[in-house]
């Protein structure tokens, strides 16, 4: 039973867009490795910009400098 999880910051990434994310990630398990759809587990954490951190600073930070 694969378990995939995708962690994204939080910034606004609709339904549709997680489910197409989900749906992507299990075909590709199944063409690329032969997993089963059915037993395929895909989670979507959405991380604060706060409590993400890049090069020693936030992304919120790095997104106000234009990073």
């Amino acid at each position: 039973m694969p378990y995939v999880n995708i962690k994204i910051t939080k910034e606004g990434a609709t339904s549709a867009q997680k489910a197409e994310l989900i749906k992507g990630v299990t075909e590709l398990l199944s063409k690329v490795l032969g997993k089963n759809p059915a037993t395929t587990v895909v989670v979507i954490d959405e991380v604060e910009n706060d409590n993400w951190g890049i090069g020693g600073e936030t992304v919120t930070i790095r997104r106000q400098q234009g990073q």
